[in-house]
């Protein structure tokens, strides 16, 4: 098993468990103290990916932009269910939330996606998952806030909505936010968490 080099703050056992997922040439700093705002009092954990692209830290290789290594997507997928896992055993958790941007989104929708029992909320800003995944009853009443920009070039549009179509296919609780940039982070998707996740 992947020892993940870690920022974790540490709390009650039973408190609320987040788990920040960085993007790409992010690192475990990338998230951590804006999920303790969020999240007062929860345990907080951010994981740094353990794949380098040219120096800029992954959670899982691709070939290209948009094109994952698929092979490599599942056993990293694999690993990190197992941490996610371990850590739920820890702190005995029962709300676990995922917040994850770009490749940090990516690794925690294909979890939930294998493993559905693991987070109860998923934050998923600027993903691009593009590959339609197997159906999964398990993500029944599990909530979802995906956010984006509508002129995203490395997450077009309508492969985000092919997300949420899915996700709403499946019966989960899912949320949209888009605004009208790209790639980048903006205060409404803050506000969008604020007032749907916390």
């Amino acid at each position: 098993m992947t020892n993940y080099v870690i920022r974790e703050t540490k709390s009650t056992q039973g408190a609320p468990l987040v788990f920040t997922f960085h993007g790409t040439g992010g690192d475990e700093n990338q998230f951590h103290e804006l999920a303790e705002q969020l999240w007062p009092g929860a345990h907080v954990v951010s994981p740094r990916g353990d794949v380098s692209e040219r120096g800029m830290n992954r959670y899982f290789r691709r070939t290209g932009e948009g094109v994952y290594d698929m092979d490599d997507l599942a056993n990293r997928r694999a690993t990190m269910a197992r941490f996610i896992r371990a850590k739920i055993t820890e702190t005995a958790a029962s709300r676990v939330i995922a917040l994850g941007y770009s490749n940090g989104a990516n690794i925690a929708a294909a979890v939930a996606f294998n493993e559905p029992d693991l987070f109860t909320d998923v934050i998923a800003m600027h993903p691009l998952i593009p590959w339609t995944p197997d159906p999964q009853p398990g993500l029944t009443d599990t909530r979802w806030l995906i956010t984006a920009g509508e002129r995203d070039p490395i997450c077009p549009a309508p492969l985000t909505r092919s997300l949420t179509d899915y996700l709403r296919a499946q019966s989960a609780d899912v949320t949209e936010h888009w605004h009208p940039g790209g790639h980048e982070l903006v205060q409404s998707e803050l506000s969008a968490i604020q007032e749907n996740m916390l």
